[in-house]
């Protein structure tokens, strides 16, 4: 079991922003914001995959952590564009952070995680295990 945890309460405030922003002011690229990473979620019988979208991102700009039994993806864009033309000088930049993060199920083998960056995009492979019951029989008197 894999359930999704959302960090920012606020992520529809700043979908709607960004919305009216685009509609105002077309020019501005909005197209990456911190939430922008996608994921892909899947299982079969023994495993949970996740893949996550990460495009123009390096590998060292990306953290995979596991931290009280949540799953957390961190990375950190940093893109700049320059452009000359014969009347002006243009450069762009965009920098930002994000966060995806997913609690973790006790079906999970939390030690034996593998993860995977390649052209953009970060395979994980999560094994499924027995989760432990912890069941205690009560005499009866």
């Amino acid at each position: 079991m894999l359930v999704k945890f959302t960090q920012n309460p606020f992520a529809e405030i700043d979908r709607i922003f960004d919305d009216v922003f685009r509609d105002v002011m077309p020019s501005i690229n909005t197209s990456f914001t911190p939430n922008a990473m996608r994921v892909d979620i899947s299982e079969d019988e023994k495993n949970i995959y996740i893949d996550a979208e990460m495009p123009g991102i390096k590998k060292e700009d990306v953290k995979v952590t596991i931290e009280d039994g949540v799953l957390m993806i961190r990375g950190e864009r940093k893109q700049e564009t320059e452009e000359k033309k014969k009347n002006y000088h243009r450069v762009e930049r965009v920098y930002g952070s994000f966060l995806r993060a997913f609690t973790l199920g006790e079906n999970v083998d939390k030690d034996n995680i593998e993860a995977k960056y390649e052209d953009g995009v970060l395979h994980l492979t999560l094994p499924k295990i027995e989760p432990v019951k912890n069941v205690k029989q009560i005499a009866l008197k």
